[in-house]
Parts: structure tokens; C-alpha cells; sequence
């Protein structure tokens, strides 16, 4: 196996730094499209382990990418608890049932995940098969915060107004609500590692729009509990809390091995903070991506200049990729990165 992420995420040397890019597998290569289009639905792309293990290695195929991530969507978990998950063109993730106080949260099941979200771990178990041990496939979940975002909203948003407003004017459902996901998302993480990835990784996309106090309260104490509650298992964790450089000393403090960084922190800075004892991912700016081969040579070398000392360092995007991405710029990139000395 190429286990340079995996050793990185051990804080051990590599010969190369290792890279692989969030949301590899998307909207900026054809034959994502192509599949989407013959799919007929984002959804059915997911749902469809044949379709969903085709999909995870198209970056793969074409690029020298050092893991794998399991093609799927953070929105998984509620749409398993009933929440009539849809992908509307132009308006993104939207869900037909409404949740308004403690009596709908009590109505939510915590999903099985051999039942209810079967089609994740036989997508899983099909990648295992497909990849033979030549990379490491990364699972993954949506934190709690981040989840009931979207659950409470009832679609995406930019500011979330209506979630935060009842952090503030009714906390004790939130905590229930929370407490609840967290359950969720430490089964769903727990059913993947049993189906065969190799590490896992906690997006918590809308960490950012918290106060301090509030995402101590409301998202990395439930944090805390997915990574206790998983602490026998043994393959590597992540952590990525986009907007989350105020709390990198709080985030290092976790059960985890690595900390995903968007571009907003300078490396240097962060690898000061937590120490070395807990690797780093990230952080290039993904609108780097949409300029041109030079551009994209000389901030990923300053990327690299600022961490130093590859061990325990991951080259990653600082958010996902964009769809208007020329693919043969990831093509540059991952290049770059590997011939860096």
C-alpha cells in the first residue's frame, strides 16, 4: 500500500508529502458529470454502491492522489433518520420534513447503519475490494453542529439565522437534538471503520459561524464525545472545523490524529499551536485552482515553505474544490507537491 497518509497521520516520516483533495471526486471532472447525467440524480449516485465505487475512483484513475474518500455526502445521517433528503438544481440540499421544537427531535430515530444507510458500507466494502490495498479510503461524517445546521434550516444557508437564534432562545432542545446526532455520527463512523476504511474525518463546515463560547457549548464538546466514544477503534481520526482557527489548541485536544486547517491560518502558526504531535491538512485557498499552472506551482511551494518539515503534514485544499476547476490543474498540483524538497 501507498500508506504516506497514513504515516503522516502518525506523525512519522515520508519520503513524499502526501496529498489528495476534498471533494477529488466532483462536479470539475467529465466523467463525474457524465455519470451524474446517467445516474439521473445526485442521490441515486450515493445510493448506488456500483455507481458510488465508480465514482470514489475517477481521481484516482487519473491523478497520483496518496488516498481515497469515499464518494457520498455529509447529509446522509439525516436523510436515514427520515428527514426526505433532495438535491434541488441551483438550490442545493432541502428536506421535506420540518423541524420546529423537542417533540419533532423525539420523533427522529437514530439510523442503523446496516439498515437504513446499507448502501454506505457495501459502497465500502466494494472500494476495499476495488483498491486491493494500493491506497488508504477515507469515511466520513458531518459533525453534530453541522448537521443540525442543515436539518434546522431546512436547506443551505449563508448565515444560519434561524438555527443559531434557537441556541440562544431554546439551548436545552438543541443539546437534545445534538446529543441525539452525536449518537448518530459516532454509530455511523464506528459501522464504517467495521466496513474497512482506513481513516475517518469529522467535517464540522459551519464551526465558523459560532461565537467562542457557543462552539465550545454546541459543537467541540460533542465532538469530544464522537472521539471518546470511537477511542477503541484504532485507525486514524481528522477533524476539520472550517472557520476554526480560533480553536486549534482547543481542537488538538481531541482523540484525534490529524487537523484539517481551511486557508485562513498559516501552517507555521498552527503547527506552533498544537505541537507536533498531531498532524496537519490543508490549506491551500481552492480559488488558487481556477488561475493558472505558475500560480498554482508558486502558492502550493508557499504552502509547503510554511510547514516546514513534511512529518505529520498532509497538502490538502482548505475547502472542496469547485466545479469550474480545469482538471489538469489538480494535475499540476499534486505534482508539485510531490517533487517538493
Amino acid at each position: 500500500m501507498n500508506n504516506r497518509f497514513l504515516k503522516a497521520l502518525r506523525c512519522e516520516e515520508t519520503d513524499q508529502t502526501p496529498v489528495w483533495i476534498m471533494r477529488q471526486a466532483g462536479r470539475y471532472l467529465p466523467e463525474y458529470r457524465n455519470a451524474r447525467v446517467k445516474a439521473g440524480s445526485f442521490l441515486t449516485l450515493c445510493k448506488t454502491p456500483e455507481l458510488a465505487t465508480e465514482v470514489t475512483l475517477m481521481p484516482i484513475k487519473r491523478f497520483s492522489l496518496d488516498a481515497a474518500i469515499l464518494f457520498s455526502d455529509i447529509l446522509t445521517i439525516p436523510d436515514a433518520m427520515g428527514m426526505g433528503l433532495k438535491f434541488r438544481e441551483g438550490i442545493g440540499p432541502t428536506f421535506s420534513k420540518k423541524l420546529k421544537n423537542l417533540s419533532d427531535f423525539k420523533q427522529l430515530p437514530i439510523p442503523n447503519p446496516e439498515e437504513e444507510l446499507r448502501y454506505v458500507m457495501d459502497t465500502i466494502r466494494l472500494l476495499k475490494r476495488e483498491l486491493d490495498g494500493s491506497i488508504p479510503l477515507v469515511g466520513f461524517s458531518g459533525s453534530p453542529w453541522t448537521l443540525a445546521c442543515y436539518m434546522l434550516e431546512g436547506s443551505g444557508s449563508k448565515d444560519f439565522n434561524h438555527v443559531r437564534k434557537k441556541l440562544f432562545s431554546n439551548p436545552d432542545e438543541m443539546r437534545y437534538l445534538l446529543e441525539k446526532l452525536t449518537k448518530a455520527v459516532a454509530d455511523y463512523l464506528e459501522a464504517q471503520i467495521d466496513a474497512g476504511v482506513d481513516a475517518i474525518m469529522i467535517f464540522d463546515s459551519w464551526a465558523g459561524i459560532l461565537s467562542d463560547s457557543c462552539f465550545k457549548q454546541f459543537s467541540l464538546r460533542y465532538l469530544k464525545d464522537i472521539c471518546g466514544n470511537l477511542r477503541e477503534k484504532k485507525v486514524p481520526k481528522i477533524v476539520f472545523a472550517k472557520g476554526g482557527g480560533l480553536w486549534l489548541d482547543s481542537l488538538a485536544k481531541l482523540e484525534i490524529n490529524g487537523l484539517g486547517l481551511d486557508w485562513s491560518i498559516d501552517l507555521a502558526r498552527a503547527r506552533a499551536i498544537v505541537g507536533d504531535k498531531i498532524a496537519l491538512q490543508g490549506n491551500l485557498d481552492p480559488a488558487v485552482m481556477l488561475t493558472d499552472p505558475q500560480t498554482i506551482k508558486l502558492e502550493a511551494r508557499k504552502v509547503l515553505k510554511s510547514i516546514g518539515n513534511r512529518k505529520g503534514y498532509i497538502f490538502n485544499l482548505g475547502h472542496g474544490i469547485t466545479p469550474e476547476v480545469d482538471p489538469r490543474h489538480v494535475e499540476v498540483l499534486v505534482d508539485t507537491v510531490h517533487s517538493y524538497r
